[in-house]
């Protein structure tokens, strides 16, 4: 029993190759046909003279003394110019068989129709089945009916004529079989090509498809990044600028407060450093990374505001910062970006408010709503065109509608500068 199943498994083991080399045979003779297609509809023309002209080219003056009497006198013999004139044509039609196959199977049928009006048998009728075969593959649906019943009325008279020799009904039944299956093949290939064209056409647009995702994952992430590098380079370079003017001012008069913003400015440096580090080490990948890994500090969030703040106070500005409701239970999208936002504010309000300017900063919970205020005394003049936005502005109001909300920001009545951030804090899928 062991012995016949390894057997069995080492036969079908062994149609792989056979296989797999009649898959790249039949490759081959496609794309040749495609590069050459009058080689195969001749290639058609020269076997089927061969095979079912030739022979009754052969026999003609021969006496069929093998067969029975009654079919020998049921057809008429024809000269050899007749079937010569009937082969071609049957047979020569083949030649356009796919560029125009109803002309094709009509320049048969009326042929086949003629030949067997004669009384004439021929082995070349087999050309109309042929022909039946290429209509149903390349010919248009609408065309079958009436090339069915063409071939039905030819059918009958084949039959008619042969009664002498076979039952009609039984002549019937094997030529319209026969025409059936002919009809039926053409049907089946037609429709496996269709499948085949339908799975290529599909796999090209999935592969485009999945060449614009990858397009828009990729400016997606330069975007991403680049408001990231915007919000880092930003706001620690406009702390920076600031605590250099100031310390420059102050060398003289009081060294040591000079000394004092030299050491603001290289904390602040160190920090901006290790947040690009941060940044930039995300975006490598993963085989240019060090064995035991980036050492990646954790994205900002709300708790790290107060650090924030302390940096700005060093600056010169006053900033006064509260919050409310539960904001440690954010997760760490919101607060990554109530952080980014406030870091804009605060950065947009050291670069254009007043030095003595004071800034009230409030973030808010409230239920299933995130409200954050940065308001400055101004001046608001400082600001410049009202109807002139910079990337910060823009930057936040991405970062805020990625959580369905807005951001607004415009000048006070008392003469500063307000921005206002609202976020939708309700569950994505959820209800609200």
């Amino acid at each position: 029993m062991g012995d016949s199943l390894t057997t069995a498994t080492d036969d079908i083991g062994g149609m792989g190759p056979l296989v797999a080399r009649l898959s790249r045979g039949g490759q081959r003779l496609r794309q040749a046909d495609r590069a050459h297609p009058w080689v195969l509809d001749t290639a058609v023309v020269i076997v089927v003279f061969l095979m079912f002209c030739l022979p009754d080219l052969l026999h003609v003056g021969a006496d069929d003394g093998d067969g029975p009497r009654r079919f020998r006198l049921a057809f008429t013999r024809l000269p050899v110019a007749g079937m010569l004139a009937l082969q071609a044509g049957l047979v020569l039609p083949l030649l356009w068989r796919r560029r125009a196959p109803v002309a094709a199977f009509g320049v048969i049928a009326a042929v086949f129709v003629l030949q067997w009006s004669l009384g004439a048998a021929l082995r070349a009728d087999i050309a109309l089945f042929i022909a039946l075969y290429s209509l149903a593959l390349h010919g248009r649906l609408r065309q079958l009916p009436w090339a069915c019943a063409a071939m039905a009325g030819a059918m009958a008279l084949v039959a008619v004529r042969a009664s002498s020799s076979v039952s009609v009904w039984d002549a019937l039944f094997f030529l319209l079989s026969t025409a059936t299956a002919a009809l039926a093949l053409g049907l089946v290939v037609r429709i496996r090509r269709a499948q085949l064209a339908g799975l290529r056409e599909r796999a090209a647009r999935l592969e485009i498809e999945r060449d614009q995702r990858s397009r828009l994952a990729t400016a997606t992430e330069r975007t991403r990044v680049a408001r990231e590098m915007h919000d880092i380079v930003g706001h620690n370079l406009s702390v920076i600028i600031t605590l250099a003017d100031a310390g420059a001012y102050a060398t003289d008069a009081a060294p040591e407060r000079g000394k004092e913003a030299l050491q603001l400015i290289g904390d602040t440096g160190r920090q901006a450093l290790g947040e690009l580090r941060r940044v930039l080490g995300v975006l490598r990948e993963a085989a240019d990374a060090p064995a035991g890994g980036p050492e990646l500090s954790p994205q900002p969030g709300i708790a790290d505001i107060g650090a924030l703040c302390a940096t700005v106070r060093a600056a010169g500005l006053e900033v006064v910062y509260r919050t409310s409701g539960d904001v440690e239970a954010l997760d760490g999208g919101v607060q990554l970006t109530v952080y980014r936002i406030v870091q804009e504010a605060l950065t947009n309000t050291m670069k254009h408010a007043a030095d003595d300017a004071r800034v009230h900063l409030a973030v808010v919970v409230t239920g299933a709503r995130l409200s954050i205020r940065v308001q400055d005394t101004g001046p608001a003049a400082r600001y410049g065109p009202p109807n002139e936005e910079g990337h910060g502005l823009v930057g936040m109001r991405e970062r805020a509608a990625l959580y369905g909300g807005t951001v607004s920001a415009g000048p006070t009545g008392g003469g500063g500068w307000s921005v206002e951030a609202v976020l939708d804090l309700t569950p994505r899928g959820g209800g609200r």
